[in-house]
């Protein structure tokens, strides 16, 4: 089945799952092929104007679905699991975006399903730009692969990596946040608009992404090319590091590496 085909349910419209439909859509992915369920309307009024189907009802949003994603706090997925773990029909796949369930305690919970697999996205999502990783946990994940691979890339990755991959691309994204937010304040001293910092900070970030998407590229390789003797690049640098950057991002990284 291509991914443009597949009849995807979502359990849970908030950050997550909210993020999963509108990047779908964004992504061209047909709204009606999509059914987002949730308990309260509040949520899911938005995603109606984007033409998805919409329900309180978890049992009717299940029905028919090819991939059933579960969106929903860790601690609310005992009675998600409970709820419909008996109903899911032969063929379905199960994907949960969770963290801190161990996968066996997670197909414990679904009555040890044949398909089941544990999703970690991030909230770029909703612009079709999110690193999510996912780990197998019974079957294969083949409509899941399909289906984020719609809303940016996706690695296959083993349980015991899900602590690190959390850390460094769900985690990440606040963390490249701090740096744009620290980097424009910088532009604010050196006496740019905050706006016009901001601005100058992404699109400088924007282009060493680029470079970096280059096949066989090494960050440190283009930070030689910038990197003159005696210039200012390497002074910035090295105060930077005086001053604890990389030994800030590391310990960071290691502190939201819990799994």
């Amino acid at each position: 089945m291509e991914s443009k085909n597949i009849k995807i349910s979502i359990i849970g419209a908030g950050a997550m799952g909210g993020s999963l439909v509108r990047g779908l859509v964004y992504s061209g992915y047909a709204p009606g092929l999509i059914t987002v369920s949730n308990p309260s309307s509040e949520r899911l009024i938005p995603l109606q104007d984007l033409g998805v189907n919409t329900t309180d009802d978890n049992l009717s949003a299940i029905k028919g679905a090819d991939l059933v994603v579960i969106a929903v706090k860790p601690w609310i997925m005992p009675q998600v699991a409970e709820q419909l773990a008996s109903s899911v029909e032969e063929g379905q796949q199960v994907a949960a975006i969770v963290a801190g369930i161990p996968g066996s305690d997670l197909l414990s919970m679904w009555n040890n399903i044949d398909n089941l697999s544990i999703v970690m996205p991030n909230t770029a999502m909703s612009l079709a730009k999110s690193m999510t990783f996912i780990v197998d946990i019974a079957g294969e994940s083949g409509y899941a692969k399909d289906i984020f691979s719609c809303v940016g890339r996706v690695m296959n990755i083993e349980e015991r990596q899900l602590g690190a991959a959390t850390a460094l691309a769900s985690c990440g994204i606040a963390y490249a946040m701090r740096y744009v937010r620290a980097a424009s304040e910088g532009g604010v001293e050196l006496g740019f608009p905050a706006s016009k910092a901001q601005s100058i900070v992404t699109g400088t970030m924007e282009g060493a992404v680029a470079l970096l998407s280059q096949h066989g590229a090494h960050a440190e390789t283009e930070i030689d090319k910038v990197t003159t003797p005696g210039g200012l690049t390497i002074k910035g640098l090295n105060a930077m590091e005086q001053a604890g950057f990389s030994a800030s991002v590391i310990a960071g990284l290691r502190a939201s590496n819990r799994w």
